[in-house]
């Protein structure tokens, strides 16, 4: 199964703790949002979500 992190850019205020939660480097900070520029990595696990206190990140499964 593999798992797509999707970013609203609109609730993201760029504190990067998804950046530094992740285990596999999925995001990075772009322009002062996070931006998953290694979606493909991701994992699931979901460990993004629970770090982003505005609510900004979701895993879709694909």
């Amino acid at each position: 199964m593999a798992f797509n992190p999707i970013v609203d850019e609109d609730k993201c205020q760029g504190c990067s703790e998804c950046v530094d939660v992740c285990p596999v480097e999925v995001f990075e900070i772009q322009g002062e949002k996070s931006v998953a520029v290694n979606a493909e990595e991701c994992l699931g696990c979901e460990s993004c979500v629970e770090v982003c206190e505005p609510g900004a990140i979701t895993i879709e499964e694909t």
